[in-house]
């Protein structure tokens, strides 16, 4: 915090504040919200933070088990942790509704993460806004529509990370301009803040992590909808993500088999890595207990794959990554089922950038099934990505190409189904 008192305004007012905007009554609302402030000092620039990782559980618990060693949190963190969903749905609407009037005093530090408008770059008319619901919940989602290809197509379904949009991850992945290329189509389901305070996926949270069951359940429902409605061939449905998106990748590929050819990891956890906040914790830092308990990780750990069920896997994971252990990648290996699987290695180095491991494990046909890339001092980022993004490390090889090369060596009934 700064030097300055900070005054947490009023709920009551700030409910009344958004029920005066609705109403049309800006004026009212300003000199409400203006009361509200008086005693509160602006804040200083210079104590505005911008996240250098992707917290995957990001809210007040895991600020409080990580205060020890990270710094107290900006008034924007503090708003973004307490205030409802519906309420931040309101009072974004008093910010927009205030700030198309004369200034109000204290107001310009009033600055709340998922209330600014998102900047979304030049429109695409082959990136288009989708909405999607069923019986386990409801999400947006955006859709790269490839243009001048003919026949079934392959999709690829995206999972941004924390605090991620899916088009900050589209523009940091660079996947849509792959994809035009390849003639594939690519789906961003975006997280909401009234699921997760940072947009976080789940992946921690058992509710969501069953076949049919909250997030979970949305990812595939949303999925089969796209098929349903796009020239998608079936049999050429995968799935990907970054960090907390990694994980529910894992996730929901590893509860839908029959809907899945392949999965991309980057940075992420093997599936039930976690049951709650404190076991996502634990695993983010040192990797899940699963495979050390009796019974191979019953309730939470990572069981391995066997020929009926494996998922074909493609993993990234940079060596340095102090957010998510590198040891949560080896479990995701694990639990792809390398152990049955032949390996071949190979290491070399992207052009001015990171040094690499490349691991290609075949079964007994000589089928690549799993595949693995380790970069030498990267961190907590997708490899090769675009500036234009967030958390992204164009240092890398690029971790876009290698999995949509690696997703076109797989469809459904190749081995199983």
């Amino acid at each position: 915090m700064t030097e300055h008192a900070f005054k947490m305004p009023n709920l009551a007012d700030l409910a009344e504040a958004t029920r005066l905007t609705q109403a049309g009554r800006l004026q009212d609302a300003a000199a409400l919200i203006q009361r509200g402030l008086s005693d509160r000092a602006p804040a200083s620039r210079e104590t505005r933070r911008q996240p250098q990782t992707i917290d995957l559980v990001a809210n007040e618990t895991a600020a409080a088990t990580a205060k020890a060693s990270r710094p107290e949190p900006v008034e924007s963190d503090i708003h973004a942790a307490i205030l409802p969903g519906r309420l931040r749905e309101g009072l974004a609407q008093v910010l927009k509704g205030l700030r198309g009037i004369a200034p109000v005093k204290g107001l310009g530090g009033l600055d709340f993460p998922g209330l600014q408008p998102e900047n979304r770059g030049p429109v695409d008319p082959r990136f288009v806004e989708r909405n999607f619901s069923n019986a386990a919940g409801a999400r947006e989602y955006k859709l790269f529509i490839p243009t001048g290809q003919t026949g079934p197509r392959p999709l690829v379904v995206m999972l941004h990370g924390c605090t991620q949009s899916p088009d900050d991850f589209a523009a940091g992945t660079r996947m849509n301009e792959l994809a035009q290329h390849d003639g594939i189509y690519v789906a961003y389901p975006r997280q909401i803040q009234g699921a997760n305070a940072q947009k976080c996926w789940n992946w921690f949270q058992p509710n969501d992590q069953g076949r049919e069951r909250g997030e979970t359940g949305i990812i595939a429902g949303l999925t089969r909808a796209i098929l349903a409605e796009h020239p998608i061939d079936p049999a050429r449905v995968y799935i990907a993500g970054l960090s907390a998106g990694g994980a529910k990748a894992v996730n929901v590929a590893r509860a839908y088999p029959d809907l899945f050819a392949g999965v991309g990891v980057h940075s992420g956890l093997a599936a039930g890595s976690a049951r709650d906040l404190p076991s996502a914790l634990m695993a983010m830092r040192a990797g899940a207990p699963g495979s050390e308990l009796p019974g191979g990780g019953s309730g939470f750990g990572t069981g391995q794959a066997t020929d009926a069920v494996r998922v074909p896997t493609i993993v990234f994971h940079g060596a340095s990554d102090a957010t998510v252990s590198p040891k949560n990648g080896d479990e995701v290996l694990a639990q792809a089922g390398i152990a049955a699987l032949s390996p071949r290695r190979e290491s070399g180095t992207q052009a001015g950038g990171h040094r690499y491991v490349r691991a290609r494990y075949a079964d007994g046909q000589g089928r690549v099934q799993v595949e693995s890339w380790r970069m030498d001092g990267a961190g907590h980022a997708w490899s090769g990505g675009s500036k234009a993004g967030s958390y992204t490390d164009p240092l890398g090889p690029d971790a876009s190409r290698a999995m949509l090369d690696f997703f076109a060596e797989h469809r459904l009934g190749d081995l199983r189904r």
